[in-house]
């Protein structure tokens, strides 16, 4: 059941509709597939969603029975400001009907308004993490995760990461295979883990106007274990040394050595979290060299070792498997 308010962000409605609505498909095949419904508030069945209009099959307060996964998307008019007291009493009904509730972006106000965060770990968009804290004090912010699962609440940060929690869902319900096939689909990651960082590297990359810094940036991400000093990616822009690192500097905000240092690092830290290889073997293959060089990073960086970077991602995920629903 996803739930559509005025001013809804549309990409968190379609999201998680795709990705159930794909797994729909191949589930008709062998199992009882999920029933993607799109709910409005109060007498609203049509509500405007930027450029487009969302036309809910029908009222929230009008399903009855149990609902198996209630999610409630976010909205550019979520947060900063007041929220429909129709909208938070429609979702605190359901959610009392539901066996697993979730948010996806600044849908997280609703559900603390609904009082649904209390007392829980939750994740917003990370422009809106601070104010979820401010406003619902007793609820434990964790802004630098794709998505958090506590129990049978499930909240999830910007946008695009409602596919991620959608895709996390599906995983638990029917396995892996299913939730790659559709991830395969929708020409997305399996999922991105719910621990890993909101903050993308290769992500803020994107702001350098340059086209050979652009096209420079791609090939590093691309190519970490190689040889990544000043002098050969200068060269590979077609540039000076003096003027690579002064148009780097400006148009990225750090120098190319410490953008080199984040790429290795961001790398090393989803293969920490998604695979089992050894850190030797990680070490090399992300560009820092020596095992030795990558536990000075993350201690520097993160504070915290490679082992225990592991371990603590390790049991965060199976703490949210073994969670009640």
């Amino acid at each position: 059941m996803i739930v559509a308010h005025p001013g809804v962000e549309i990409l968190d409605v379609a999201g998680p509709a795709s990705v159930f609505g794909g797994a729909s498909v191949r589930l008709a095949e062998t199992g009882e597939p999920y029933r993607v419904t799109v709910a409005g508030v109060g007498d609203r069945l049509s509500v405007q969603a930027g450029v487009v209009r969302v036309l809910a099959e029908r009222r929230l307060d009008e399903v009855q029975g149990a609902i198996d996964t209630l999610v409630v998307p976010g909205g550019l008019d979520i947060g900063p400001g007041p929220i429909d007291p129709a909208l938070v009493a429609a979702v605190r009904r359901a959610a009392r009907r539901s066996k697993r509730v979730a948010s996806v972006c600044s849908g997280a106000f609703v559900l603390g308004e609904a009082g649904l965060l209390d007392g829980k770990r939750a994740v917003t968009h990370w422009a809106g993490c601070a104010l979820l804290r401010e406003r619902y004090p007793t609820c434990r912010v964790e802004p630098d995760a794709i998505f958090v699962r506590d129990g049978s609440l499930w909240t999830s940060a910007g946008v695009t990461s409602g596919i991620d929690l959608a895709l996390a869902m599906v995983e638990e319900d029917h396995g892996r295979e299913l939730a790659l096939e559709i991830a395969r689909w929708l020409v997305v990651y399996l999922q991105r883990p719910g621990g890993q960082s909101q903050f993308s590297v290769p992500l803020a990359a994107q702001v350098a106007e340059s086209e050979p810094i652009r096209e420079t940036l791609t090939w590093m991400r691309e190519h970490l274990a190689r040889d990544l000093r000043v002098p050969v990616l200068a060269k590979r822009a077609g540039m000076s040394v003096r003027n690579f690192a002064r148009v780097f500097q400006r148009e990225l905000g750090t120098t190319p050595a410490e953008h080199v240092q984040m790429l290795r690092l961001e790398a090393a830290r989803r293969a920490l979290e998604t695979t089992s290889r050894p850190h030797k073997r990680i070490a090399a293959d992300v560009g820092f060299g020596t095992v030795e060089t990558l536990h000075r990073v993350f201690q520097r960086v993160l504070a915290v070792t490679p082992g225990d970077y592991r371990s603590a991602f390790q049991a965060r995920r199976q703490r949210g498997r073994r969670a009640p629903r």
